[in-house]
């Protein structure tokens, strides 16, 4: 099985999110249940949860965060009511084989050949079954050549598409998250429907012992102007706050650092 240690850098990050989700699944009434969190999590060759010191304000929140966001992508995505989905950076995102999607929908993960060769092994140790039609599409996100392999693989750009962009702008700079929306928008139908996060001001991050090695990655992407780029660009966005969200699930949220995005952004295009 390929090891952690081929992953790059940004894709090991997928490790920390299947960690929260575990810690999520785990409890008594939780948002969502992640079968195989804990499985890509144990494959890699580390502990289920964090160990040592308790986690600092900064990595509190950051786990709120990844957990409130899974559940508001996961009924994002099937209120989208499409048949078509693509998740960009999947990472070791499971919604394929979670979510009750309905009858007729496909679904493609794009994402860096190692990961959804770790990714599929350690699913296929634990019998894993999609609940859709799943297309795992090795492909660099940054390469140029990424929409004609989505094409060539079933992807039919006229029908209306959802995206999902969950934890990925953070770690391109502005001109990459630009040319990747851009191309985004080219492939999507009218009435396709794109999830990603409202950018947030990374030249603020604070230090924190244990995430150092996650947010030095942090590029920024488009930053707080997501939606006005957005908006500029064919799109028409709608906000949900992070602190909307903890409300409706009755979660409380650590104290807010200035970093962490402090929302979700779903955008229709028009």
């Amino acid at each position: 099985m390929p090891a952690a240690e081929q992953l790059s850098p940004v894709s090991r990050t997928a490790l920390a999110v299947a960690r929260g989700r575990a810690y999520e699944s785990a409890q008594i009434d939780p948002l969502f249940v992640d079968p195989y969190a804990l499985a890509f999590v144990t494959a890699a060759g580390q502990p289920p949860r964090p160990t040592g010191k308790p986690l600092g304000p900064l990595a509190r929140r950051l786990l709120m965060h990844g957990i409130l966001r899974t559940r508001h992508y996961d009924d994002r995505l099937l209120a989208a009511g499409a048949r078509q989905v693509v998740l960009l950076a999947a990472g070791l995102d499971t919604r394929a084989h979670r979510l009750p999607w309905p009858g007729g929908t496909r679904l493609f993960e794009i994402d860096l050949p190692p990961v959804l060769a770790f990714k599929d092994q350690v699913l296929a140790a634990h019998d894993a079954r999609p609940r859709c039609a799943r297309t795992a599409l090795p492909a660099d996100l940054t390469d140029p050549d990424w929409p004609d392999r989505l094409r060539a693989a079933g992807f039919d750009p006229g029908q209306p598409t959802a995206w999902l962009a969950e934890g990925l702008l953070v770690y391109l700079e502005a001109d990459q998250a630009a040319r990747l929306l851009t191309t985004v928008g080219e492939l999507s139908a009218p009435g396709s429907r794109l999830l990603v996060e409202q950018g947030r001001d990374t030249s603020r991050t604070p230090v924190e012992e244990g995430l150092t090695e996650m947010t030095s990655l942090w590029r920024g992407g488009l930053g707080p102007g997501t939606a006005d780029w957005l908006d500029a660009h064919g799109w028409t966005t709608r906000f949900t706050s992070l602190d909307e969200l903890a409300a409706t699930h009755g979660r409380t949220l650590p104290p807010a650092s200035g970093t962490v995005t402090n929302g979700f952004l779903e955008a229709v295009r028009s």
